[in-house]
């Protein structure tokens, strides 16, 4: 029954001519965005024209008009920070924390909700409008994987908190839109680019233009290729996007065909060793010998071709060096039209997305005596199984490569069988006259499925820590001769063997109401979130203990070794099933007062919903034998949030101020770290409470100008039910402060600035004992227009080389003097030139 409801309002949607919720006036932006390119005129009034802010509402409106914290930013703008990743533009936005470590599987979060897993558990991250998975936290398909910021970005509006949890599934933090350019603007542009200081080469297009007075289109897309801006030692980022959309203007909307293919490979910079002495409360961080934290990485050249059993049990030879490496082909239709008094909009896509991702993250990072005790070999020996020293044993293991350390990695191997996302958003709004003022109304149906088909393969693998891309794996052996490891692999699937297919499905009815009197507006919207969970999940992940292996003969050379024995293989026979249901209500009410033309100030309650996904599979919160949630759970976790904001705006100034209270209750599998370092993975039950104040301005003074955000956030656990020692501690990774400013000076013939972003000083784990040091990243570009239509651009990114760390494995000053931790990209110079034509 469930299916059909779905069926039929996706083939209801179609045939109005699908899309989807954000995006009501999202032409009426993008057409101002797009002409923004072409001429920037500033206005001389004191009253600039009313900014039409569409993600995340029942209908576009002036922001002063809404009772919304939003953000956006142009593509003009976000072109200037010099930005290599989407966490590295995200983390412009007010509110938003972006682990800017790479491009893809980054870590988001909001407004200090609870960073417990990787991805943005709690905000939704759209393209047109429509979210590019259901899930922004599913085990190793994060949505940033799946989007790039190219030319074809007009602008990204967020709107955080407030009305966000009932005008999107699963987003009760916010949500961050990538709004496409349609070519309402004819022309295009040609931008070549070059890192300087490190090997990145990319081309980017894009055009746009009119084939009628009703009918316009837009494509455009990059390719790149390069090592990047690591010392991987081979080349780690390779591929590249293609989007088009064509539109066709109607006498009261639009209909529009839209489609993507995506295909690039990344790198994935996981942790890395890293030298600390001092105190927990006053740690100082360093390289230690012979490799540099920000520059070099573990998974280097030598960690290349591997054998193991695949999802089915077979043999197969996979290739570590593909890193993150997604492919997306979708389509996507959208419509907006009025039937009499009431203005329908409809959003469909499907997206068929697969790949794999191929990572190396540290179990145990130690000196090279200490682990190698550890893994059953104390006063034995080392011989390398590859690299430029392949088959030479090491003189001294306490001295290796000057630094006497070893690496227990996890050679993480994920194959997306299927990952399909298909999406329909429909909605129905009107304007109704009612005594004094209006009554805008909007109902809608949201149906989703997102599948999760996948296999997820972990092996243990032996290696030094040495700079250059040349990180090695090495085979141990014992005082008495044998040896425990074959090539570098200790266990062969032995840490982690999983595979989960499942579909979720959501049906989402939602509805709100907008009464506008003189000054006042009064806003409510509700939305009911039901979701169908069916699958089957086989195997173990990251966590358990005594994993049943077999001997397998891995390299067919007739004899069974030590590794081999320790080899994983599924159980087909053993499923754990899936088989639930969730339900949830989320809502919002609002007031906004416009005192005048400039100022306006609201108030706004809301609670949202963020269900489940492929995090409890294989774990105690669902029954392995009738698939239902175990007792106790509800497959979903709650978010409410009280908002109280100012919005103050001149011609040449505009300042944003919100107070905001979040109390927020989640499940949720955490990776963390035990006392002795190690990897380990905890089921967490808590409940956490975060409050604080938010600031965001823009300045303009004849060719000067600068936009800047800051975020205060106190963030506390407020109950734990499997860790109540950690009750009234900080949440891991929370700063304090996190802030963001672009003061830039521009003239006909230039353009020079700074893009400063960076957060204080925050714990590197709840139990709130070591200290994680904040940092602030410099950023200055140079955009230089020697002629018409030619642009030159240099941009430096973390000019002064900060070596930011973002997350540090242990929770404590360990006796070894070396952590684990992951960092911000080192400084890196590019230049680019672009042709507008």
């Amino acid at each position: 029954m469930k299916t059909t409801v779905w069926l039929a309002s996706v083939a209801i949607g179609s045939l109005m001519v699908p899309v989807t919720g954000a995006l009501a006036a999202a032409d009426t932006a993008l057409a101002h965005s797009e002409a923004s390119e072409a001429a920037e005129p500033q206005d001389a009034k004191n009253a600039p024209p009313a900014e039409i802010f569409s993600t995340g509402v029942a209908k576009g409106r002036d922001r002063l008009d809404s009772a919304t914290s939003t953000s956006s930013l142009r593509a003009t703008e976000i072109e200037k920070f010099g930005a290599r990743s989407l966490a590295e533009v995200f983390r412009n936005i007010p509110g938003i924390r972006a682990e800017a470590i790479g491009e893809g599987l980054g870590n988001y979060t909001i407004r200090g909700l609870p960073l417990a897993s990787s991805g943005s558990k709690w905000l939704n991250f759209q393209e047109d409008g429509l979210p590019v998975v259901e899930f922004g936290d599913l085990n190793l398909l994060t949505p940033d994987s799946l989007m790039r910021f190219d030319l074809n970005v007009g602008q990204i509006e967020t709107i955080r908190g407030g009305s966000a949890s009932t005008f999107a599934s699963n987003s009760p933090g916010g949500v961050i839109n990538l709004i496409s350019k349609t070519g309402d603007v004819e022309g295009g542009a040609l931008q070549a680019s070059t890192g300087i200081d490190y090997q990145d080469y990319r081309v980017d297009f894009s055009y746009g233009a009119r084939l009628s007075e009703t009918v316009r289109f837009h494509v455009g897309g990059y390719y790149r290729e390069g090592e990047g801006p690591r010392d991987n030692g081979f080349t780690a980022y390779r591929g590249g996007q293609i989007k088009f959309n064509i539109t066709k203007d109607l006498p009261t909307g639009y209909i529009r065909l839209y489609g993507k293919y995506l295909s690039d490979r990344t790198p994935l910079y996981q942790g890395v060793p890293i030298a600390v002495t001092g105190t927990n409360e006053d740690p100082r961080y360093s390289n230690v010998a012979g490799f540099d934290a920000s520059r070099d990485v573990l998974q280097g050249r030598n960690i290349s071709n591997y054998v193991i059993p695949n999802g089915q049990n077979n043999l197969t030879r996979f290739d570590a060096r593909q890193g993150i490496n997604p492919t997306v082909k979708s389509i996507g239709l959208e419509a907006q039209f009025d039937v009499g008094d009431w203005t329908i909009t409809e959003r469909f896509r499907y997206s068929d997305i697969g790949g794999s991702v191929q990572i190396a993250l540290p179990l145990a990072t130690a000196p090279a005596p200490l682990l190698m005790g550890a893994l059953g070999a104390p006063g034995g020996r080392l011989r390398y199984a590859n690299g430029d020293r392949a088959g030479q044993l090491v003189a001294n293991p306490a001295t290796i490569n000057g630094n006497g350390l070893l690496v227990n990695n996890m050679l993480f191997n994920t194959q997306m069988k299927n990952m399909d996302n298909i999406t329909n958003d429909l909605r129905a709004s009107r304007v109704w006259k009612a005594g004094a003022g209006e009554l805008t109304t909007t109902v809608g149906l949201y149906t989703s499925r997102q599948s999760v088909f996948n296999d997820f393969l972990g092996s243990s693998i032996i290696n030094d820590v040495r700079g250059g891309g040349n990180t090695a794996l090495v085979d141990l052996i014992t005082a008495g001769g044998t040896q425990l490891t074959q090539g570098g692999f200790f266990n062969f699937n032995g840490t982690v063997a999983a595979s989960f297919d499942a579909d979720y499905q959501v049906l989402a009815p939602y509805a709100s109401v907008n009464y506008k009197v003189g000054k006042f507006s009064f806003g409510g919207s509700v939305r009911f979130d039901r979701g169908n969970v069916e699958g089957q999940a086989f195997g173990y992940t990251i966590g358990a203990t005594n994993l049943p292996t077999r001997p397998v003969d891995i390299n067919r050379d007739g004899t069974i070794s030590p590794a081999e024995t320790r080899t994983t293989r599924f159980d087909f026979n053993a499923p754990s099933l899936v088989d639930y249901n969730y339900n949830y209500v989320s809502y919002s009410a609002s007031v906004n007062y416009r005192a005048s033309d400039s100022l306006a100030a609201f108030a706004r309650y809301s609670r949202g919903g963020r269900a489940a996904a492929d995090r409890i599979l294989l774990t105690p919160a669902i029954n392995p034998v009738t698939g239902r949630l175990a007792a106790g759970e509800d497959g979903y976790d709650a978010v409410t949030q009280t908002e109280l904001g100012l919005k103050f705006r001149k011609s040449n100034v505009t300042l944003n101020v919100t107070g905001f209270l979040a109390d927020t209750s989640e499940s949720n599998l955490q990776v963390t770290s035990n006392a002795a370092g190690d990897t380990i993975a905890v089921l967490l039950a808590r409940d956490y409470r975060a409050y604080g104040l938010e600031f965001e301005g823009a300045v303009t003074f004849g060719g000067f100008s600068l936009t800047a955000g800051a975020t205060y956030t106190k963030a506390e656990i407020r109950a734990d039910r499997t860790q109540p020692q950690f009750v009234g501690n900080t949440p891991r990774r929370q700063p304090h402060l996190i802030f963001q400013a672009t003061p830039q000076y521009s003239t006909d013939l230039f353009t020079v600035g700074v893009n400063v972003v960076g957060h204080t000083d925050s714990y590197t784990q709840d139990q709130n004992q070591l200290r994680l040091p904040g940092f602030t990243i410099v950023s200055p570009f140079l955009q230089v227009r020697p002629a018409d239509r030619v642009t030159v651009m240099l941009n430096v990114n973390n000019v002064f080389d900060t070596m930011g760390i973002v997350e540090i494995s242990q929770g404590a000053l360990p006796a070894t003097g070396v952590v684990t931790g992951r960092t911000i990209n080192p400084r890196t110079v590019s230049a680019a030139v672009r042709f507008n034509f």
